[in-house]
């Protein structure tokens, strides 16, 4: 049975990086069962979004709800894939073990993996297309492979929520297919995904709902609704060409908003 609280609940979030806000008053509902993608330009506070929420950033005021309990409460409800260029890929083990620490949360740090644990993880590699590379060092796999490895250490956690720093990026339109048919796949489970997506183009292709960012919350909800020139315009602070036909997106140089904007439900 679906949960009666939403999967993520933000209250007035702000995070500040030496007195200077990075996140400044966010609100934010994400229905459970939902697949949405958090948008805005470089430096919109996007991976500090994610970061507050899961508890690796301290917040400087705020409050957040995961399926109505704080995070610390609900952190075996939760999966998290962090950004691919923040890990250490020249850490010496191989993709199965990568996958296998998804279990640490269930196994503890003192009990190792058995049998029963190492087929889950060889399971989770097969359903991303990496069952061939479970020998393989990490430092040797192609960035769409590192990023498959990631889904599937996520995948043995058996999350109700997942949160995912640009998943999609860097991988070749092969691999984003596969990845993204996961997610859905996920979503079919009655999991929930959320995850940050750098491209404008596929949000509508790829996902129900969208948070548009810039330091504040532009605007949140379904994409049909919330996913409009005019909202673009106010997250990116310039032209929306991408949404004309042969012209280039949006600049990722667009300065923030001077104002708390209005929120959409």
């Amino acid at each position: 049975m679906p949960d009666a609280d939403p999967a993520l609940t933000v209250r007035d979030l702000t995070v500040a990086y030496n007195e200077e806000p990075v996140l400044w008053d966010i609100d934010w509902t994400v229905p459970a069962g939902t697949l949405t993608g958090i948008v805005g330009p470089n430096g919109a506070g996007k991976t500090t979004l994610l970061q507050a929420i899961l508890g690796i950033e301290t917040p400087a005021a705020g409050q957040v709800r995961i399926f109505g309990q704080s995070y610390e409460a609900a952190r075996d409800r939760v999966g998290y894939v962090p950004q691919r260029g923040s890990v250490d890929w020249d850490f010496p083990t191989d993709a199965l073990d990568v996958v296998l620490m998804g279990l640490y949360g269930r196994l503890g740090w003192i009990r190792r993996p058995g049998a029963e644990e190492k087929e889950e993880a060889h399971a989770a590699l097969e359903q991303v297309g990496m069952a061939d590379y479970a020998d393989r060092q990490i430092s040797q796999l192609s960035g769409g492979q590192q990023q498959r490895v990631f889904l599937a250490r996520a995948l043995v956690q058996e999350a109700d929520l997942y949160f995912m720093d640009e998943p999609l990026q860097g991988v070749d339109a092969t691999t984003e297919r596969a990845l993204f048919d996961l997610l859905r796949t996920l979503q079919q489970r009655d999991c929930t995904v959320v995850a940050v997506h750098h491209d404008l183009q596929t949000v509508p292709e790829y996902f129900d709902r969208v948070l548009l960012l810039n330091v504040r919350r532009i605007a949140s909800g379904p994409v049909e609704e919330v996913f409009t020139e005019e909202n673009l315009r106010r997250t990116y602070g310039g032209r929306v060409g991408f949404l004309r036909k042969n012209e280039s997106p949006i600049s990722d140089s667009a300065s923030a908003p001077n104002r708390k904007e209005e929120s959409r439900a």
